[in-house]
C-alpha cells in the first residue's frame, strides 16, 4: 500500500469532521427558517407564503454576488482566517433574523446572511484540492456533503422542540434562531486552531508525511485550466451550471418547504421535526455509498444522472401519492437522489481546474447554480399560493432533476470523453 494513502486517511480523520461540523452549522442557519416559518407568521404581519418563499430564497442572491470574491480572498489569505470571518459574521446575522419585524427587514437580513456565508462551500471544495488527490475526492466530497443532511437530522427535531420554547418576551421561533446561531460564532473562532491552511502548515504531520502528501499531489494529472481568465472562456464551466442549478433547485425547493408539507398533514412541531430528519438520515448513507462507488469505478457522469433520476421519481411520488406514509417515503427517495447527485457532481469541475482557476471557477459555478436555492423556494411558494397545494411545485422540481440527468449525460459525452477519475 502507498504510504501516502495512510497519511491521507490520517488527514481525512483530522479535517473532514471539522469541515462537516462547519457545514452542519452553516446549513442549519440557512434552512432553520423553514421551521421558524411555522409560527413566525403569527407575530409578523403580512408574512404570507410568497413572502416566506422569496425571503428564504433571497439568501442565494447574496451568496451569488459575493461568492467569487470570497473564494479568491480565501486562496490569498488562507482557509483559517477567512473561514473564521465567514462563520462569525453569518452566525451573528442568523441570530439577528430573530428580530425581523416585517417582510422588508426579513429580506434584508436573509440577503446579508447569504453575503456573509458566501464562499464557505466552494472554499471547502477548493480546500480539498490542497489535500486530496482527484482519485480519492469523490468519497471525501461525499463525506463532507453528508453534513447537509446531517444538519437536518440534528436540527429538524431540535428546531421542532425549540418552536415551543417561550421566555424573556421571545417566541419559540426567535429562540430557535438565536440559539442555533451561537454554535457558528463559537466554531468560527475555533477554526483558527483546527484548520491548517495547507499540508505544509499542519503541525500534526511530520516533515516526511508532509513531503509524501505534496509529492502525491504533484504527481497526479493536473487540471487543464490554469488561469481565471482562461476559465471564463471555457464553455464546460458555463454548461456545468445547468445540471448543478437543476439539482440545487430541487434540494432547496424541497428542503425549505418539507416542514410545511409534513406539518400540514396534521403532525405536531416535534413530530414534524423527527419526520423531516428521516429523509436526511437516509440521504447521508446514500450519498456516501454512491460517492464510494463512483471512486471505485472511476465513473462520475452515470452516477450523477442515475441519482438525479431517482430524485425525480421521489418528487413525482410526493406530488401524486396520498397519505403520510407514502409521501414521507417519497421524500426519502427524493432526498437520497438529490444529495447523491450533488456529491458526485463536484468531482467533474475539480477534475479540470487548478490554481487560480480552481478558486474562482468553483465559486463561479456554485454561485450561479445556487440561484436554484432562490428559485426553488420562491416558485414553491408562488405555486402553492396559486393552487392551494404543493402538487405542481413538486412536479416542477421533478422536471428539473430530470433535466439535470439529461444534461449531465450530454455534457459527459461532449466534454469528458475520457473517464473522470
Amino acid at each position: 500500500m502507498d504510504r501516502s494513502d495512510e497519511i491521507l486517511r490520517k488527514a481525512a480523520w483530522r479535517l473532514i469532521p471539522v469541515m462537516m461540523l462547519m457545514y452542519v452549522v452553516s446549513y442549519l442557519d440557512r434552512t432553520n427558517i423553514s421551521f421558524a416559518r411555522l409560527t413566525m407568521g403569527a407575530d409578523i404581519a403580512g408574512f404570507t407564503p410568497q413572502v416566506y418563499g422569496f425571503g428564504a430564497g433571497i439568501f442565494f442572491w447574496g451568496y451569488f454576488l459575493f461568492e467569487v470574491p470570497s473564494n479568491l480572498v480565501l486562496d490569498k489569505v488562507g482557509a483559517r482566517v477567512w473561514m473564521c470571518r465567514i462563520m462569525v459574521t453569518w452566525g451573528l446575522l442568523s441570530m439577528a433574523t430573530a428580530f425581523v419585524t416585517g417582510p422588508t427587514s426579513f429580506y434584508v437580513v436573509r440577503f446579508l446572511l447569504g453575503a456573509a456565508e458566501a464562499g464557505l462551500y466552494p472554499g471547502m471544495i477548493l480546500y480539498m484540492t490542497y489535500w486530496f488527490p482527484q482519485a480519492t475526492r469523490g468519497r471525501f466530497i461525499a463525506l463532507f456533503l453528508a453534513a447537509v443532511p446531517l444538519a437536518s437530522v440534528i436540527g429538524a427535531p431540535l428546531s421542532g422542540w425549540l418552536l415551543d420554547v417561550r421566555g424573556l418576551g421571545l417566541s419559540g421561533w426567535q429562540w430557535l434562531l438565536i440559539l442555533e446561531g451561537i454554535p457558528s460564532v463559537m466554531l468560527g473562532i475555533a477554526v483558527l486552531w483546527l484548520l491548517p491552511d495547507r499540508p505544509a502548515t499542519a503541525n500534526w504531520l511530520t516533515a516526511v508525511e508532509k513531503d509524501a502528501v505534496l509529492t502525491r499531489l504533484a504527481a497526479e494529472p493536473k487540471g487543464e485550466i490554469h488561469g481565471f481568465w482562461e476559465l471564463l472562456k471555457d464553455k464546460r464551466i458555463w454548461i456545468l451550471i445547468i445540471p448543478d442549478f437543476s439539482i440545487v433547485i430541487g434540494l432547496y425547493g424541497l428542503g425549505l418547504w418539507m416542514p410545511q408539507m409534513i406539518s400540514s398533514m396534521g403532525f405536531s412541531h416535534l413530530q414534524t421535526g423527527f419526520l423531516v430528519a428521516l429523509p436526511y438520515l437516509l440521504a447521508m448513507g446514500a450519498m456516501v455509498l454512491v460517492g464510494a462507488s463512483s471512486d471505485r469505478r472511476g465513473e462520475r457522469v452515470f452516477h450523477v444522472a442515475a441519482s438525479a433520476l431517482v430524485a425525480a421519481a421521489g418528487l413525482v411520488g410526493a406530488a401524486l401519492f396520498q397519505g403520510p406514509v407514502l409521501v414521507v417515503a417519497s421524500f426519502c427517495i427524493a432526498s437520497m437522489g438529490i444529495y447523491s447527485a450533488l456529491a458526485v457532481f463536484w468531482t467533474l469541475p475539480t477534475a479540470i481546474l487548478r490554481g487560480m482557476a480552481a478558486a474562482g471557477g468553483l465559486a463561479l459555478l456554485n454561485s450561479f447554480a445556487n440561484l436554484g436555492g432562490f428559485f426553488g423556494p420562491d416558485l414553491m411558494g408562488r405555486l402553492y399560493a396559486a393552487t392551494g397545494n404543493y402538487t405542481l411545485g413538486l412536479l416542477l422540481l421533478a422536471g428539473m432533476e430530470t433535466l439535470a440527468a439529461i444534461s449531465v449525460v450530454l455534457i459527459g459525452r461532449a466534454f469528458f470523453t475520457k473517464p473522470v477519475a
